[in-house]
């Protein structure tokens, strides 16, 4: 595994009971990379995010096979400490989902649950948060107000602040835009964009523009056959899959002649 190599998924299949639902998935994912996870609606997008922080085992009733390693170790191996792994690896869902707390009591929420932290370290690690994730600037003087007092955009801002709050290293999003309006939709991006410094980055999206704006590379994920577990069908630089893509479905998925 090459030093750049944060994430290699290897003949990965998952099963919900006996229902297979992704099948022989294999791509290495390279550190401080934005990849974007397209496909038709039900092919599994979400399945394969939550893969990396095993999110699916929360619906109980799933398997997998195959190999996921995150920095060389098998996460799916006995022993492995879910709730570490969950910290290493964030997430960020379609819609906001902050706490009915304060702006402040949301990013410092997961750091008292890990740690117990001194009023000044926890006040520099909110501050920190907000300004990575590039909300500080509008939150800065209502801390101590409700976050659902906060706009949609910003409420997702926070959201990403809440991972970031934790030292996340890998942040999952799953559609993070697709409930916002356009000017809070290029704020997520831009924040996205700016992410990628320190952090890898995987999206799932239905916006093909979006996945061809934030990402470095891509991967269209298809079911061939209604019933038929989805299959990795290209996975690639970005600028190349939307350019010219190796395979006919990727290049009728992305023209719209399908999906």
């Amino acid at each position: 595994m090459s030093d750049n190599t944060k994430i290699r998924i290897e003949d990965f299949g998952f099963y919900y009971g006996d229902t297979k639902v992704l099948t022989d998935i294999s791509f290495n994912i390279t550190k401080n990379t934005i990849t974007a996870i397209i496909g038709p609606s039900g092919c599994g997008k979400s399945t394969l995010l939550r893969t990396f922080n095993r999110m699916n085992e929360l619906l109980g009733n799933a398997r997998v096979e195959g190999n996921v390693e995150i920095d060389g170790k098998d996460i799916y191996k006995s022993g492995v400490d879910v709730v570490e792994l969950r910290k290493k690896v964030g997430m960020v869902f379609q819609r906001p989902n902050p706490f009915p707390k304060t702006i402040y009591d949301n990013v410092a929420y997961g750091p008292r649950l890990h740690k117990k932290y001194s009023k000044n370290t926890l006040d520099m690690i909110v501050e920190d948060s907000l300004k990575k994730a590039a909300l500080w600037d509008e939150v800065r003087h209502k801390l101590n107000k409700s976050a659902l007092d906060l706009s949609g955009g910003q409420q997702q801002r926070l959201c990403i602040a809440r991972v970031l709050a934790v030292d996340s290293e890998i942040v999952l999003m799953d559609e993070p835009a697709s409930a916002l309006d356009p000017i809070s939709t290029q704020k997520i991006e831009d924040l996205i964009i700016e992410l990628r410094k320190n952090y890898t980055i995987i999206i799932v999206t239905h916006n093909m523009q979006q996945a061809a704006r934030v990402s470095q590379k891509t991967a269209f994920l298809l079911m061939e056959e209604q019933g038929k577990a989805a299959k990795l069908i290209e996975y690639e630089d970005t600028k190349k899959i939307f350019t010219y893509p190796s395979d006919k479905r990727t290049e009728d998925y992305i023209t719209g002649r399908f999906g």
